[in-house]
């Protein structure tokens, strides 16, 4: 089979800053390998430009001011990556057999290139063959009004769906009859919006870009900024430079949160300098980080107290507590009800760091605090979320300038897509303006999200399955649960812009549909179409594609949903047809029934967009009382799920998955983890080097992991390569989706359904004799 030539294999210390030379050279490695390197380049220019496209890869807001260059290394891969040269047609299918393209890895798959048409799966020769537009649209159509029910569907979305995209997708869906909307947001910040919600009333992030230049402190919690959104580092190196206090709490020693070398610098780049992106760096135990936020306000109470016995002045902000907010006296119970060895234990810090942290927190007036999914994937993810939001609300630092909650989120979209309605148990207000619009009665059942989507197909209560983009077999947990769950279903149907591993878990029926790209011109019948998008920060810019599509076979996302839709329903509720004709129709539907969007296509003339409001910034609380709400919730009692313990075995580590530098999400750009040293392979996982002496184990040894759980099914990884590595004692780190198929279905966060990628129970066994992998010096 075609593909790169094998990378050669080593594990080396990595010395330099994060961004720098190493992500130039990165990034030109990358330009060339796209086989379409002038084009790439005029078009990476114009990314997160005004009249440009919008970065396909994270969902980090931009700054107001101009400039040549606004992607960073992972945005340049992510858009090389989608404008490759290469393709993936009817020839390459009718050469490869689906259960041999299943032996190949998904870098491999991804690799081969832009898929170019509609694709039917056919069983009987175990090869994708060439279908119609109009052929699969039938397909789809035929299944899902077969169905018994509009429930035994489901309906997945990925965060790189455009506004347009998404609304149309939910519109669809909700006149078909079902809110099954299984997306991607179940896997990351459910914990986020739930417990925010319950606590300010509103589930997205408080701040904006220029909070970051305002702020005095800004806490980093469970978040890799390097790789998973590397222009957050230039705020937080500024933060330093400036003054402020920028404090980080992470397992791992990550080069991003230590050191940044400008690549915009000539002058730091020609001396090859770097400057720190944090005043202090913090190593809490896995799942540890509520333990860390109750530690820290217990040193504010205690500090308080003393205050009021010195007739100093306090430490709370009293007039924000006595006007805004409802609970204090219930949380400082708690407080006073946690003891101090449970706070160490379970945090991982010493009282002393802790200490620290605290003080850290208290000389700052103005206070950001920044988490991911370090926070969110863990069970007990949405107390820890309302522990952050209780400590800031005791300095009042949620609603002014410089301090506020910020989740940072992933996809460029993911937050747009919750937006827009693509949600399971969408809200009251959603499905009212939904039917007061479109005059159809709208299904008000709560839908599933993602584990319990899983859960349907594996017991075939569901029986179709789209997806809007991504790699829905690969980004689950549970991988071969997963897996054998698709394929008990009668169609799966994949819109997609490459071929990845989902494609290849087929239905009794399958389809792949090839859709542009956020690079890619969108030409429908009233001209060139421009998306939109909802970043981190709440703003709503458009992004207009740059490139030639790759086939003239392709079509929109909006095209393709519409093309469903009217196959399905014919012209109910809408004529699909007019609305994909011009973007600007579908816009003024969202300004009709999603608050914040009236004048939509007005607010998109302002160069950068516009800013949907945020009650809970404006200190406006959507909640019961009125009022931001304290939670006082008591630690877990074990981080370590009774499923694990009823077993009688005790874990060798606690495993987290994470992306590699190499990777965004499930695609896997190249082989190589740069910050972390490692080369041209996958399989490995991070051990502190004490625990692999204490396992019985030598650095560079082949092992295997296994998961432990109650339910008797062996969850296996094989021949993981041993990589000593500075990080904390009992911890194991390794990447995804490889090590997916260690997450047990069941072990999801409480009222989030969310995978515990984080906190993972696992025993270590010594895999068949074969090669080490070498280490080189620097």
């Amino acid at each position: 089979m075609s593909g790169k030539k094998p990378a050669r294999q080593y594990v080396r210390q990595y010395e330099g800053p994060a961004a720098g030379w190493g992500a130039l050279k990165s990034v030109a490695r990358n330009w060339l390998a796209s086989e379409n390197g002038l084009k790439n380049l005029r078009a990476m220019l114009k990314t997160n430009q005004d009249q440009g496209f919008d970065c396909p890869g994270c969902a980090w807001g931009e700054s107001r001011e101009d400039g040549l260059i606004k992607f960073c290394e992972n945005g340049a891969k992510a858009v090389n990556w989608e404008a490759s040269g290469r393709t993936v047609g009817p020839e390459f299918f009718a050469r490869h057999r689906v259960s041999d393209l299943t032996r190949q890895s998904d870098y491999w798959l991804e690799y081969q290139g832009r898929l170019t048409h509609p694709m039917r799966y056919d069983a009987e020769t175990d090869h994708y063959v060439e279908t119609s537009w109009d052929e699969a649209f039938a397909l789809i159509a035929r299944h899902l009004n077969e169905l018994e029910s509009p429930n035994q569907a489901e309906f997945y979305t990925s965060g790189r769906a455009s506004n347009e995209a998404a609304f149309l997708y939910q519109l669809f869906v909700r006149a078909y009859g079902t809110n099954n909307f299984p997306d991607c947001s179940n896997m990351c910040h459910e914990a986020s919006g739930l417990g925010m919600k319950d606590s300010v009333g509103v589930g997205k992030g408080t701040v904006v870009f220029d909070d970051f230049a305002k702020a005095d402190a800004i806490f980093i919690l469970g978040q890799n900024p390097g790789t998973n959104h590397p222009r957050m580092l230039e705020p937080l190196r500024e933060a330093v430079q400036r003054g402020a206090q920028v404090v980080c709490f992470n397992p791992l020693k990550e080069r991003g949160l230590e050191r940044f070398q400008h690549p915009q610098h000539p002058l730091e780049m020609l001396s090859n300098d770097s400057e720190p992106t944090n005043t202090a760096y913090f190593r809490p135990a896995l799942g540890g980080d509520m333990a860390v936020m109750r530690g820290i306000a217990k040193y504010l109470l205690a500090w308080e107290r003393q205050a009021r016995e010195r007739n100093d002045e306090p430490v709370f902000d009293h007039d924000f507590l006595q006007q805004h907010t409802d609970g204090l006296d219930a949380y400082l119970s708690a407080i006073d009800g946690t003891s101090w060895d449970q706070i160490v234990g379970q945090s991982g810090l010493s009282l002393e760091e802790l200490e620290t942290a605290a003080k850290m927190y208290r000389q700052a007036e103005r206070v950001i605090m920044c988490w991911a999914m370090g926070i969110t994937q863990h069970r007990h993810s949405v107390a820890t979320v309302q522990e952050i939001v209780n400590l800031q609300l005791l300095r009042g630092n949620v609603g002014k300038p410089g301090a506020g909650l910020s989740p940072v989120r992933g996809h460029s979209n993911v937050q747009g897509d919750r937006t827009m309605g693509i949600d399971e148990k969408p809200p009251e207000g959603l499905l009212n303006a939904l039917e007061k619009r479109f005059k159809f009665a709208v299904p008000r059942q709560p839908g599933h999200n993602t584990v319990q989507a899983i859960q349907a197909m594996e017991q075939q209560q569901a029986k179709v399955f789209v997806a809007l983009g991504g790699n829905f077999a690969q980004a689950t947990p549970d991988s071969e649960r997963t897996h054998a769950a698709l394929r008990q279903c009668d169609l799966t149907v994949n819109i997609a812009t490459k071929l990845n591993r989902s494609h290849l878990v087929t239905g009794r029926d399958s389809l792949i549909l090839p859709c542009l790209g956020r690079t890619e011109i969108d030409l429908q019948a009233s001209g060139p179409q421009g998306v939109t998008v909802e970043d981190t920060f709440s703003m709503v810019h458009i992004s207009h594609g740059q490139l030639k599509p790759k086939s003239p076979h392709l079509r929109s996302e909006p095209a393709i949903i519409a093309g469903i839709a009217k196959a399905t329903l014919g012209d109910h509720p809408v004529d699909w047809d007019e609305l994909v004709a011009d973007y600007g129709r579908i816009r003024e539907l969202i300004a009709d029934t999603i608050p914040g969007f009236e004048g939509f296509n007005d607010k998109l003339k302002a160069p950068g967009g516009f800013h949907l409001p945020n009650a809970a910034a404006a200190r406006s609380w959507n909640t019961a009382s009125g009022k931001a709400r304290f939670s006082a919730s008591e630690l877990p009692a074990s981080l370590i799920n009774s499923a694990v313990l009823e077993q009688g075995k005790t874990p060798d580590l606690i495993l987290q998955t994470m992306r590699s530098h190499d990777q965004y999400n499930t695609t896997v750009y190249g082989l190589d983890d740069r910050y972390r040293g490692v080369f041209g392979l996958r399989e490995v996982v991070f051990v502190n080097r004490d625990d692999i002496q204490r396992l019985g184990f030598q650095p560079g040894d082949k092992v295997d992991l296994i998961s432990l759980w109650s339910d008797g099914i062996e969850r296996r990884v094989s021949g993981f390569t041993l990589v000593p590595y500075d990080i904390p004692v009992g911890q194991a780190a390794a990447y995804y989706p490889e090590t997916n198929p260690l997450v047990p279905l069941e072990s999801f966060g409480d009222r989030t359904f969310t995978p515990t990628s984080k906190f993972i129970a696992i025993r270590l066994l010594k895999a068949a004799p074969t090669n080490r992998i070498p280490s080189r010096s620097s």
